[in-house]
């Protein structure tokens, strides 16, 4: 365990008006992110009260293991009495309009988040990356570079290891993949670099409109670091401040890391210099060409080495669940892209692709309309198969533009692909939706749609 960090304390004090003697602080959920906020609190001898409203949440057993003393309360919100509390820390899972909450913040209850008690906890260097889709592939990308430029490089936030979590090892560089429910409720994130990487329309569900979820998106760029913006989305160039340090990507334009073109063949490029050919790139289409000029660009940002960075762009194989090459039975290519929780990603597979594709896609679409898939489904989607909450939402977007099936469940949808593909076809699941209706998460969808393959081939 770590020393006390006095000067953490202060900043703590400063910035929230936390202490560990006088403050009454609530955390509210329990899983990865409140446990991680559970050690925090705990090393620097906080008093908390940690609530969730299932009866047996997540870790609840690795909790009392590992702090038999803690004060764990189960039950709704609505039981919660706040009316003692200095400060709530709510998990990015839990939506701030509830009213429990809403009547502790009018009664003067500050809410901190665990990104506001990590980016006060550290001087390491941040690098913070958000945005509709490609966030985590960028951040693996850019924990490769790091590892590949000599620099102890920690990778977390809305993926794999809590943030809070990560100060327990000596690095040089943390790269942190954050969420627009993780930004709403942060305030002092001063990342030496950040990027919102795109914007299309998600978790409109709990953000109501995309200009809401544009407001949560922009507070990455907090403080006085450098900003990383995509040269092709306007609404990420609306985020610029004057004033600030910027960077650009693109794959349109020719200005920071974009795409030129020598002698028929596409490289990425840093302003004149010719760096990698994209044919190196062993991630295809055009979405992980954009990813790959972020990444870059973030790195140059916190003085990476470019061809160290290149290095590393080389050998990336990406994620599982993304764009994740599973067959080629029979002659048909099946794809898993079961992390396309929303349209924006499902849109940028399908433009991956220069044949028509069979698509399996549907589950929740977290309020989002789905007729912006229309014209790009027109043009890349030989039949789509639908499933889970949303399908006939996405039928009806779509208006018989393209063959449309429904199918009942994983299996029976991998069965009928089969059945209507010929060999040479891919067949690709990119749901543009959440898995929540149906699956645990977008990995369990993921794999059940690699088992159903599995079970076709060993027949």
């Amino acid at each position: 365990m770590r020393l006390i960090n006095h000067k953490v304390l202060a900043q703590l004090e400063d910035s929230f008006k936390l202490n560990p003697d006088t403050s009454k602080i609530f955390i509210v959920g329990l899983g990865t992110t409140g446990f991680s906020i559970v050690r925090f609190l705990t090393h620097y001898h906080f008093k908390f009260t940690l609530i969730d409203s299932r009866t047996n949440p997540p870790m609840k057993q690795q909790l009392l293991a590992e702090f038999p003393k803690i004060k764990l309360i189960t039950t709704p919100l609505k039981n919660i009495d706040f009316s003692k509390a200095t400060h709530l820390i709510v998990s990015p899972g839990i939506a701030l309009n509830q009213v429990a909450i809403e009547a502790a913040c009018i009664n003067g209850v500050r809410i901190v988040s665990d990104i506001d008690l990590f980016s006060l906890a550290t001087d390491t260097p941040i690098i913070a990356i958000t945005g509709s889709n490609g966030k985590s592939t960028v951040t693996t990308m850019l924990g490769e570079m790091g590892k590949a430029a000599g620099k102890k490089t920690a990778i977390g936030g809305n993926l794999g290891i809590a943030a809070l979590d990560l100060l327990y090892k000596k690095v040089d560089l943390y790269v942190l993949e954050l969420s627009s429910f993780q930004l709403e409720r942060t305030s002092t994130l001063n990342a030496a670099a950040a990027t919102v990487l795109n914007i299309s329309a998600d978790h409109l569900d709990r953000h109501k409109t995309l200009e809401n979820y544009i407001v949560e998106k922009r507070k990455v760029f907090g403080g006085d670091g450098k900003m990383i913006l995509n040269a092709d989305d306007p609404n990420v160039i609306g985020m610029k401040i004057k004033n600030r340090k910027c960077s650009y990507f693109s794959l349109h334009q020719s200005q920071g890391f974009h795409i030129k073109v020598k002698e028929n063949h596409n490289y990425l490029a840093y302003d004149k210099r010719y760096l990698i050919p994209c044919s190196d790139l062993p991630l295809e289409g055009k979405h992980n060409r954009a990813n790959a000029l972020a990444a870059l660009a973030l790195g140059h940002a916190v003085g990476l080495d470019i061809d160290k960075m290149c290095f590393a762009l080389k050998s990336f194989k990406g994620l599982n669940h993304r764009m994740q090459i599973i067959s080629k039975f029979n002659g048909i290519e099946w794809i898993n892209d079961s992390k396309a929780t929303n349209i924006g990603a499902c849109i940028a597979a399908l433009e991956s692709y220069d044949d028509k594709v069979i698509l399996l896609a549907g589950g929740d679409a977290k309020g989002a309309k789905m007729e912006e898939l229309r014209i790009t489904a027109q043009k890349h989607v030989k039949s789509i198969i639908l499933m889970g909450k949303d399908a006939d939402l996405i039928e009806n977007a779509l208006n018989n533009c393209i063959p449309t099936y429904h199918a009942s469940s994983m299996v029976a949808a991998v069965e009928f692909a089969y059945k209507i593909a010929n060999s040479g076809d891919t067949v690709l699941l990119s749901p543009a939706c959440a898995s929540l209706d149906q699956y645990k998460n977008y990995q369990q969808r993921g794999n059940s749609f690699i088992a159903a393959i599995m079970a076709l081939e060993s027949r």
